[in-house]
């Protein structure tokens, strides 16, 4: 195959400038490829950038040498090599990673996204999607309608991606049938009804010989319509938000000098203009816009789409992750709702854990509360599901720590799209879509109190706390618990002690020893301490509990200084050793699922307020010193006894 001249544009050798003012007001779009493995996306992509002119000399060489070496078409060139960068990608002929590249027409700027075909790379997929504003869905010829075709297009529907084609790749090997493509097109179109995709464009082409890419192809005169380029280049976007009514998410406040705060970010939907009377939410404050500022200078108008900084006309508390709306028609604000999960980490979801959710530059506390169902997106069944694993997709109920102002993704992209964050490692581990508030979220509010906690306190002479020991099961923390409350009550403390078998007698008697369970378990405490503490009372805490993350949450959920851990160091050999209950014996035996330092993980504390060694200490000596930290801290804090 004879390469083409590698030279930009004419307009470069005649007026530099001229072409970059050109290029500068080109609309840009940004699509994906997906499809099943081997369907052709990479190819297809190297063959755009080809077709383009956006390959460099150097890279052009390179490509030849690459194409010879591990290459799959012979002596040709093999285009998929321009976008498969890792050593496993080519060495595997599969996408693997997100690969983004830039090219551009004499119409229009492109980022695409290779997305890879992999059910196991799903997560991928949705990173890439997640931004674009089109979709081409390869489709081998040879072998029709795959199930992550299927899953391709399920999940292009769920994020809402407006334009979608169907590229029948392949098509010189079925000798440019016209029935073989029909009958594609047909078996597509009757699941793209089920999954609420009204629209797609279809084209035949050969990603490798070029056929119907840029020019139409002699060898399918029965097709009439345009090249994917073409098509490429025509789409409409971002014009459809701009109708709806205003709405900026606050990325920044922007407060130079004395003199100036403005309130930056991008207008996600809408029209403003000086004047307007606009909302903050989630507080409720109105004002009006004074200006709209950006570096070229005070706007009159600026519209969705836009980057701004706007001034009000009032001295208002608008805070980064606010949202400013038009103030007769502005968005909800809720903390409960009901949301769409595609899950990415390798650790599962469990409801229950606290995880951090981000809403534009809004970041808050989360839990999922109920897991509704995941959908099996091959059959669109909806499955019963207590926990969403790696690359699921899923409904939940989600509980936020604050309400947020949003709306729904199907309306708003900025307003309705999440993601949550694992609250330990900061690992972005989940991507969420709002439907919608539940209705609980409006009819529960909270009831003002007469007598607060400093009231309860102030009678008891007590600052209340919470002192939570964790260690594995024959650790000792029951009897430390035990010895250091007595000591407590003989110097007049007002206490409580949570036990963990004793608890799962009453309040958790329905709770199992599953992960998820293990989760509301502590959820369940957490929130009886922090109750126990509102009262006033010194509550002392003994459960395993043997994930950070709920420990952490139980922590967020108190005031500073208020939750002391106390890790029961012990050794799995020495707790095993002394198997005072026989758990260890049965968890051997596999007659116990699930068991801490068996079969199942304990994470130990990474910066406890106390850690006590049963190995080289009494249960009363562990007791003391508690006691004794204790009383060096806190007791004379802000009263005496």
């Amino acid at each position: 195959m004879s390469a083409p001249t590698y030279e930009a544009s004419d307009l470069i050798a005649r007026d530099i400038d001229a072409y970059l003012d050109a290029h500068r007001r080109k609309s840009l779009l940004r699509f994906i490829t997906c499809g099943s493995v081997d369907d052709g996306k990479s190819t297809l992509i190297g063959r755009l950038l080809y077709d383009s002119k956006m390959i460099f000399e150097d890279q052009m060489a390179a490509l030849e040498a690459d194409s010879r070496r591990v290459g799959t078409q012979g002596g040709d060139i093999d285009f998929a090599l321009l976008v498969d960068g890792l050593a496993a990608e080519r060495e595997q002929g599969i996408t693997i990673d997100v690969a983004y590249r830039f090219f551009s027409t004499d119409r229009r700027k492109f980022i695409v996204a290779d997305t890879p075909g992999h059910e196991q790379y799903t997560r991928n997929m949705v990173t890439g999607a997640s931004t674009a504003d089109a979709a081409v869905i390869l489709i081998d010829a040879r072998r029709g309608v795959l199930p992550q075709t299927r899953r391709h297009a399920y999940l292009v529907s769920l994020l809402g991606i407006r334009h979608v084609i169907l590229a029948v790749n392949k098509m010189d090997l079925m000798g440019w049938s016209q029935a073989a493509f029909d009958v594609i097109v047909a078996d597509f179109r009757a699941f793209a009804g089920q999954i609420g995709l009204a629209r797609f464009d279809a084209i035949p082409l050969s990603a490798l010989r070029g056929d119907n890419i840029t020019e139409a192809s002699p060898r399918s005169p029965w097709y009439a319509g345009p090249s994917l380029m073409g098509l490429l280049e025509t789409l409409e976007v971002g014009d459809d938000l701009q109708a709806d009514p205003f709405r900026l998410p606050v990325q920044w406040v922007n407060r130079p000098d004395l003199d100036f705060r403005g309130f930056a970010g991008q207008i996600s939907a809408g029209t403003v203009r000086p004047g307007d009377p606009v909302r903050v939410l989630p507080s409720g404050k109105t004002s009006t816009v004074a200006r709209i500022v950006t570096a070229d200078g005070d706007l009159a108008q600026a519209v969705a789409g836009q980057s701004i900084t706007l001034t009000l006309a009032d001295e208002i508390d608008v805070s980064r992750g606010d949202v400013l709306a038009s103030a007769d028609a502005p968005p909800e604000a809720a903390d409960q709702f009901e949301a769409t999960m595609v899950w990415m980490d390798d650790e599962p979801l469990l409801p229950g854990r606290p995880y951090l959710l981000k809403l534009g530059a809004k970041l808050v506390g989360a839990t999922i509360t109920e897991p509704k169902h995941k959908v099996n997106v091959n059959t669109l069944e909806q499955q019963p599901a207590k926990r969403l694993e790696l690359n699921e997709i899923g409904v939940c109920n989600l509980s936020l720590d604050v309400p947020v102002a949003f709306a729904p993704y199907s309306q708003n992209k900025d307003l309705g799209g999440f993601i949550l964050i694992d609250r330990i490692s900061n690992r972005t581990v989940g991507a969420g879509l709002l439907n919608f508030a539940l209705r609980r979220a409006h009819n529960i509010h909270w009831q003002a109190l007469s007598v607060d906690k400093a009231a309860r306190a102030a009678i008891k002479n007590q600052r209340g706390r919470v002192v939570w020991l964790t260690g594995l099961s024959g650790a000792g923390k029951s009897t430390i618990a035990d010895l250091v409350e007595k000591r407590l009550h003989a110097d007049g403390r007002h206490t409580y002690l949570l036990d963990g078998d004793n608890v799962r007698h009453g309040l958790n008697r329905d709770l199992g020893f599953t992960e998820e369970d293990r989760v509301e378990n502590i959820r369940r405490v957490a929130e009886v301490s922090k109750l126990m503490v509102d009262a006033g009372l010194i509550v002392l805490v003994s459960f395993i509990s043997p994930f950070r993350a709920e420990r952490r949450m139980a922590r967020d959920l108190l005031d500073e200084g208020e939750f002391v851990e106390v890790h029961v160091d012990t050794p799995l050999a020495v707790a095993e050793a002394r198997d005072v209950k026989g758990l260890y014996r049965k968890a051997r035996a596999g007659e116990l699922k699930n068991f801490t330092g068996v079969d199942s993980p304990y994470e130990p504390p990474e910066s406890p307020e106390i850690v006590v060694d049963t190995t080289t200490m009494s249960a009363e000596q562990a007791a003391e010193r508690i006691v004794a930290w204790l009383n060096g801290r806190f007791w004379n804090e802000d009263f005496s006894i």
